[in-house]
């Protein structure tokens, strides 16, 4: 080869590289659905590095064409950290799907297109199964639960994911390409299933704008509360975080307990419909973990709110909250029946037929890189199961009495390490007796 050659293939890599930091990618990345409210309608979010139309290719068949078409809204997000890096977030909604029904689809514009992915349609009214993936905690490295989550997935396991708080410790870091990583990382999972959130306390730089901007809940509260029904159920969605980042507006404890509030009248007006009352939530009002977090502490803000007011534990109570699902402990725990610390059972024999209080489920040890947190040695007593592996939650809600709650551990390859039954009569459902 002439010398010349080499030093001209290096200048035209050289160039192309430039080209190529200088044009960035209108191909989408961080593909993602979830479930905007309405029924027979899925919303899928992606990402681009140069704004470009927003559109939604969609059919039923699994080669060739795809007939049906979708718009939706393009923004943009500019991250707080020192780079400002841009990131262009589309929206677009699919509506009058098919209940039950799998769709292919596609998205982006001529400008580049995102590979074909498949997601089934929710089914409508409250007369069907969902089955769900529960956890949170789940981080861009150590993601322990992520690759049996991908095969669940993709043998149909389940309706719908919950991921309870904490996305990739965090979001904002190295300019928000941390961020980016984990939205790679779940979309084999997340383009495939809507992906319900709530915002943990790793969200919380430059005022959760990271989760604000990278997910699309129903609502407009962007993202921090907000409730959806599925099947026999209401799922309420909200922040813990209002309790403790008080320098982004004390008002948002007081906006957010009066739409609790309200929220919780409505769903028990309906509750001849959909019986069960689920809440999702990052901090816990109670654990038994060896840390000083704030689920330790006898009086957690969580529980009682601030001076007294705004206190979540009498609001759920008395709207007959039935499953509170929480994260942030990385671990797993199950309690008894409880509300003000006292063990409201059932019975002896089947604690969780007709309890007489909330049940109260921690699941945050999806993996991240602060690892596992311990227990202390001796249980409490409102405590009936702890696991200190690596794992998440499935919860198939199979009627308006009977719910079925998994755990499944990632370090026993799969094994169910706890596996309990939450039953509950049809009638008097507000009232805990």
């Amino acid at each position: 080869m002439h010398p010349l050659s080499g030093c001209c293939l290096l200048l035209l890599f050289s160039v192309a590289v430039q080209a190529a930091l200088e044009n960035p990618s209108a191909v989408p990345e961080h593909v993602h659905l979830s479930y905007p409210g309405e029924p027979g309608s899925m919303t899928v979010t992606w990402t681009t590095w140069v704004p470009a139309r927003s559109e939604v290719q969609f059919g039923m068949q699994l080669s060739g064409p795809l007939p049906l078409r979708a718009q939706g809204t393009l923004t943009t997000f500019v991250d707080g950290g020192i780079l400002r890096r841009k990131l262009y977030i589309h929206r677009v909604t699919l509506r009058k799907l098919l209940p039950g029904v799998q769709y292919v689809y596609r998205c982006g514009s001529a400008q580049g297109w995102s590979r074909r992915f498949r997601f089934r349609a929710l089914k409508n009214g409250v007369h069907w199964s969902p089955r769900l993936a529960v956890f949170g905690d789940m981080g861009a490295d150590n993601a322990k639960a992520l690759p049996r989550l991908r095969r669940d997935t993709q043998q149909g396991m389940y309706d719908a994911i919950l991921h309870v708080g904490d996305f990739a410790y965090n979001m904002d870091q190295d300019n928000a390409r941390v961020g980016d990583r984990f939205m790679q990382l779940i979309e084999p999972v997340a383009a495939s299933l809507p992906y319900m959130t709530c915002p943990g306390n790793h969200e919380q730089r430059y005022n959760f704008s990271n989760y604000k901007a990278r997910f699309s809940m129903p609502g407009n509260n962007e993202g921090l509360w907000y409730s959806w029904d599925l099947g026999p159920a209401h799922i309420i969605s909200f922040s813990t975080e209002v309790y403790f980042f008080l320098h982004y507006g004390r008002h948002l404890v007081h906006r957010q307990f009066r739409w609790l509030e309200s929220d919780l009248q409505k769903a028990n007006r309906n509750r001849a419909a959909r019986p069960w009352i689920i809440t999702m939530g990052h901090r816990p009002m109670y654990c038994s973990n060896a840390d000083l977090d704030d689920c330790t502490k006898y009086e957690s803000k969580v529980r009682r709110g601030l001076g007294g007011k705004y206190g979540l534990e009498d609001l759920f109570y008395k709207h007959g909250v039935d499953l509170e699902v929480w994260a942030h402990e990385h671990s797993y725990e199950r309690l008894w029946p409880i509300y003000n610390y006292q063990v409201f059972n059932g019975s002896l024999h089947q604690p969780y037929t007709h309890p007489r209080g909330p049940v109260h489920i921690i699941t945050g040890s999806a993996g991240c890189e602060e690892r596992l947190t311990p227990f202390v040695i001796r249980p409490r007593p409102w405590s009936a199961v702890r696991v200190k592996e690596y794992g998440y939650t499935r919860m198939h809600i199979l009627n308006g009495t009977h719910i079925h709650i998994q755990q499944v551990s990632d370090d026993q390859d799969g094994k169910i390490v706890d596996d309990f039954w939450l039953v509950r009569p049809l009638h008097g459902r507000m009232m805990y007796l």
